[in-house]
């Protein structure tokens, strides 16, 4: 695979990722949205299938690591860092022409909800979101959890060991199950057993921090919610945003000295 191969591959693929994932939490949190609280079973359900409709474009092209924890995770595997930041500049972009297209297609709910008194400010209103429910704690705005992830407790040492624990089992999922022929990334039966374990750490391991798992799925699409011009949105939680970029890292190195050892 070229550079640029890699490159195209990865942001088409993680702009997917993040359009049909970020777009199931918008159509379950947002005002006038037909999806409107369906709850968690839609969000983990519309993540799996976001995963395996991104690796089946992109797997041709890149591999479709889709994720800087596969990246590191492969290159830990192989000995071989030369295309690490072409994955991860490709991942970061792909995250965030996402999560800037889910603002688009649900422009009018964004604006509606943001604008409705009782969800805005009112008593209870951060109940009316079913991801966003870190918007209950300081620094985070009302619909951040359409974006990026957060905790429902804020325990620094468990929040990180949640998004290690989650990673470590989708990492270890894709080296011994995923792969492709050539071992470099995601293959066509890889991708649907991918989108099976993220959909089971999502149901099982979700709920204490809503299973980032992901660097880019995490920080692109915080980054755009920061960007954005919605009126009444709070802050993006940059306080916690560390979390879900080195816990899942670690988890992926982990994961990859695991397979080495019990595997290789």
């Amino acid at each position: 695979m070229s550079s640029s191969d890699i490159f195209i591959g990865e942001t088409i693929g993680t702009a997917i990722l993040i359009l049909l994932g970020g777009g199931v939490c918008a159509a379950v949190t947002l005002k006038a949205s037909k999806a409107r609280n369906a709850g968690w079973l839609a969000i983990t359900f519309g993540w799996g299938f976001a995963v395996l409709t991104a690796v089946y474009i992109s797997g041709p092209l890149s591999g479709a690591h889709l994720n800087p924890a596969v990246t590191v995770a492969l290159a830990i595997k192989d000995g071989n860092w030369s295309n690490v930041p072409t994955y991860f500049a490709g991942q970061l972009l792909g995250a965030m022409i996402g999560a800037t297209l889910v603002w688009v297609a649900y422009y009018g709910q964004f604006h509606a909800h943001l604008t409705d008194k009782e969800i805005v400010g009112g008593p209870g209103a951060q109940a009316t979101t079913a991801k966003a429910v870190e918007a209950q704690e300081k620094g985070a705005g009302p619909v951040l959890g359409i974006f990026s992830t957060g905790p429902e407790i804020r325990n620094v040492a468990q929040n990180l060991a949640t998004e290690i624990i989650g990673t470590v089992v989708l990492i270890l999922a894709v080296l011994t199950q995923g792969l492709n022929d050539k071992g470099n990334g995601l293959g066509i039966l890889g991708g649907l057993i991918t989108a099976f374990v993220v959909v089971s750490i999502g149901l099982s391991l979700g709920g204490p921090t809503g299973y980032a798992i992901n660097p880019a799925r995490d920080l692109g699409p915080r980054i755009v919610h920061a960007l954005l011009p919605l009126p009444n949105k709070g802050g993006s939680d940059w306080a916690y945003a560390w979390i879900p970029v080195v816990g899942p890292l670690i988890g992926g190195a982990i994961a990859a000295g695991i397979y080495n050892v019990a595997f290789a």
